[in-house]
């Protein structure tokens, strides 16, 4: 049996929930000035979406795209998940949808859930130049972007490229958004160099903003957050 995007819509529609989207909406910060201002939510879940992905991972690429459009944020969600799936078999493709349509990935957990996987696995062995000029950006979600990619060479032992993201998103004031996502960051880093770590928060411990340390050293014991929070190495 062809599953096809109308199949999906008719799926979706039988699983929104209006209580949990509303929810969704205060969550992900939607409401007027938020971060996520003027998305539209459906109310499913996380798990649900994953087991959505699997039964609909072979529907078109033009479908993906189409879903990748939708006003509503599970839709999204759950178009970048079935790249995340088809990457594996045709990353080229799936990365020029994912770059045509970076507009639509626009909230934390959109990047989250697909730049370490899509775009992190392409620009493996390629210039990363392109999450250069995203750090430098205006936008935040191009921002996190360039951070989270580098998730997918941290986990492999690299961490060049994700100390140098760093290093530029710190540089100037940013959305809170990013100082969690650079502390993450770290923090990963540090359950793998603890040194490279402490060294970066030492350099820079003067322009990090203090979500961004805690994030860093939420695995250290307390004693060793409280001196560092204090600027004690």
């Amino acid at each position: 049996m062809n599953l096809t995007l109308i199949d999906i819509k008719k799926e979706i529609k039988k699983l929104e929930n209006k209580e949990k989207a509303k929810f969704a909406k205060k969550y992900f910060k939607a409401f007027p000035g938020g971060y996520g201002e003027g998305d539209e939510f459906l109310g499913i879940n996380m798990p649900v979406l994953r087991k959505l992905a699997k039964k609909y991972s072979n529907i078109s690429f033009e479908e993906i795209e189409e879903l990748l459009n939708s006003k509503f944020h599970e839709e999204r969600v759950l178009a970048l998940l079935i790249l995340s799936i088809k990457s594996k078999t045709d990353l080229e493709k799936c990365v020029q949808i994912y770059l045509k349509n970076i507009h639509k990935v626009n909230n934390w957990d959109l990047v989250d859930g697909s730049a370490p996987e899509i775009l992190g696995p392409y620009l493996k062995n390629k210039d990363k130049s392109l999450l250069y000029e995203f750090a430098n950006s205006e936008n935040i979600w191009k921002q996190r972007i360039s951070i989270l990619t580098t998730f997918y060479y941290i986990k492999k032992g690299d961490f060049s490229d994700a100390i140098k993201i760093a290093e530029i998103l710190i540089s100037k004031k940013r959305h809170d958004l990013i100082n969690k996502a650079v502390g993450w960051t770290l923090r990963e880093i540090g359950k793998k160099n603890k040194k490279l770590l402490i060294d970066f928060l030492k350099k820079h411990y003067n322009n990090l903003s203090r979500t961004t340390i805690r994030y860093a050293i939420e695995k250290f014991d307390n004693d060793e957050r409280k001196r560092i929070l204090k600027g004690i190495f």
